[in-house]
């Protein structure tokens, strides 16, 4: 080997070893200090208060680093603080601005790296000043963000609100708590879906509810006789004549009050009916009986649509007052008096409102000379509560026909939406009759389609005609998807007016009671023009007036039982088996009130099951 190379060969060795034996060129943990530096997390969501530790792959050793929140080493309280582990912990206040965390080594200044924190604001809670067994929960996420609120009775919660969108920029988004039971503590937190998919949840919260006075306080009881299983969900009860008690009222299946809306007005509001519109808010129509003249009704009685949160606030309201005015620059000559008994919610945001009138007729079959007959119209109300399509029974129907109560000729009590062929059901409890009218999502002429009942288009089977068509009606409902053709319909059947049949009378025919309640399930086949009852339970017992029937989604069946003759008079709402005979699986009533309708919902939230 020449001298040359030898000298090479020595040279390198010598560099070999001088690169890797010079010091301060390893970690303290005798790595090969990085080229580039990292932090991780890179990136972070946190609650104030919340904390989140950072690592990085400069150094191990935490006396040469220097852990900085937005150029401060160690931080502070108004954007958080670090310690020299890297754990961060976020300040309880919401920043004024972004937060970078830095990491930098103390022996290599080149060597540096950073993350970004974004800090929401812990929520708060208060009661909702109208009613004092709900919560608002607010919290201001800084970003577009969806956040359903958890609660229950301890840490498990166990219970949600439904989801609602933030504006983002730190914008607060209030949230109802509602559902809960009286003078009770309830824990609560905002559960926040980012928009990266990361789940963040707030802190626990507490929060004391203020229940009723027990004057205004309803006595439920509930019963499970035969210990079965009902259907999951909350009750809604629309009390009416209730002197002290709320109308609108919503019980758990225990018999708890855990929400509750108080209208208003004077002692002869009625609250017919209350339904949950898409938005988790309410709809209610509140009126004076529709049979009482205008003269005998006080000064303050409320004859109104309205829609209410479940704070109690009214969003918007109608007066017949507002919508008279608007009929007539609508160029309709409709003039309603009161606003009464149902409501129907159309998919496309319209409402259909039952209303109704006064008008004089002559000579009216075995009424000589005038009359003042009370019949019953609908307004279709778009989007802005403009009217854009009326229907008057005095147009389309018989006002020689008065099978009872005249001259309150119709009684109409429920209006039916039919989605499969976009006509309505209308119940007219005076005329013993569901009548389908030709309404063709607003394009309609209004025509009588037919009539289902006693004396009407239909041939009744899977029961004896006349005893078993319905009479005094309230309360139909749909049973089937389908809403045409061949579909399925339930309703509570008062009985008030029951046909017995010729030569038949309660004693000869030896009903106990008589008159009697029924509930009844039927297949209504519009081609055959039958009617074909598929359930039929008659419990022995009479109700008045008022009730209704659904079937569930567990396929029991639930009624209401809206003025039972007990002492004192009470209301009665049950869940039973569609079986021959029925079980009863739930039952809950109230005692001295009247319950104009009942019905399970899954939650006080749409799309929530409880």
């Amino acid at each position: 080997m020449s001298a040359n190379r030898i000298a090479v060969a020595f040279l390198a060795v010598i560099l070999f070893a001088v690169l890797s034996g010079c010091g301060g060129s390893s970690s303290s943990s005798g790595g090969v200090t990085p080229e580039t530096a990292t932090v991780s997390p890179t990136t972070a969501d946190l609650i104030g208060g919340q904390t989140q530790q950072f690592t990085t792959n400069i150094n191990t050793n935490p006396n040469k680093l220097i852990w900085s929140v937005n150029g401060t080493p160690g931080g502070d309280s108004t954007d958080g603080t670090i310690d020299t582990n890297g754990n961060y912990t976020a300040p309880s206040a919401q920043p004024t601005a972004a937060v970078t965390i830095t990491v930098a080594s103390t022996s290599n200044s080149q060597l540096t790296a950073s993350a970004m924190v974004t800090v929401i604001a812990t929520g708060t809670v208060a009661a909702a000043p109208a009613n004092k067994q709900v919560a608002i929960y607010t919290i201001a996420p800084p970003g577009v963000t969806t956040v359903a609120i958890q609660f229950g009775l301890d840490t498990t919660y166990g219970l949600t609100t439904s989801q609602q969108v933030s504006a983002g920029a730190a914008a607060p988004l209030a949230t109802f708590v509602a559902g809960m039971k009286g003078n009770t503590e309830y824990h609560m937190r905002a559960v926040l879906m980012l928009p990266d998919g990361t789940t963040l949840n707030d802190v626990d919260h507490t929060f004391t509810t203020v229940g009723l006075p027990a004057a205004m306080t309803p006595q439920i009881t509930v019963a499970n006789p035969n210990n079965l299983t009902p259907q999951p969900g909350v009750e809604m009860l629309d009390l009416i004549e209730q002197g002290t008690l709320p109308g609108v009222t919503v019980s758990d299946l225990q018999g708890n009050v855990i929400w509750y809306y108080k209208t208003g007005g004077t002692n002869n509001n009625l609250v017919q009916p209350v339904k949950m519109l898409p938005n988790g808010h309410f709809l209610l129509v509140i009126s004076p009986n529709s049979t009482e003249p205008p003269a005998a009704v006080p000064a303050g009685t409320l004859n109104v649509i309205r829609e209410i949160d479940l704070g109690g606030n009214t969003i918007r309201e109608l007066s017949m007052t507002t919508l008279n005015t608007r009929l007539a620059a609508a160029g309709f000559t409709y003039v309603g008096q009161y606003f009464h008994h149902d409501i129907a919610v159309l998919p496309n945001g319209h409402l259909v409102v039952l209303v109704n009138r006064v008008m004089q007729e002559t000579d009216i079959t075995g009424h000589p000379g005038v009359s003042n007959i009370i019949g019953d119209g609908l307004v279709d109300l778009d989007a802005n509560l403009n009217p854009v399509w009326v229907w008057d029974a005095f147009d389309h129907l018989d006002v020689n026909r008065e099978p009872e109560m005249y001259p309150d000729w119709t009684h109409a009590n429920a209006v039916l939406y039919s989605a499969t062929d976009g006509n309505l059901i209308v119940s007219m409890r005076h005329q013993n009759w569901l009548i389908k009218i030709d309404y063709n999502n607003g394009a309609g002429t209004g025509d009588v389609i037919w009539h289902l009942g006693y004396q009407g288009d239909f041939t009744l089977s899977g029961g004896t005609d006349p005893i078993d068509w319905f009479s005094g009606q309230h309360g139909p409902s749909f049973v089937t998807s389908t809403t045409a053709g061949s579909f399925g319909l339930t309703l509570f059947d008062n009985g008030d007016f029951r046909q017995l049949g010729t030569g038949k009378t309660c004693q000869n025919a030896g009903l106990t009671p008589c008159p009697y309640s029924t509930i009844q399930t039927m297949t209504v086949d519009e081609t055959a023009k039958t009617a074909t009852l598929t359930f039929l339970d008659n419990p022995g017992v009479y109700s008045l007036f008022g009730g209704n029937a659904q079937t569930l989604a567990n396929g029991n069946v639930e009624y209401d039982q809206c003025n039972v003759p007990t002492t004192p008079v009470s209301a009665m709402v049950s869940e039973v088996t569609p079986t021959n005979p029925a079980q009863t699986v739930w039952q809950l009533s109230v005692p001295t009130a009247n319950m104009y309708r009942a019905f399970r919902m899954p939650s006080l939230y749409p799309g929530v099951q409880w």
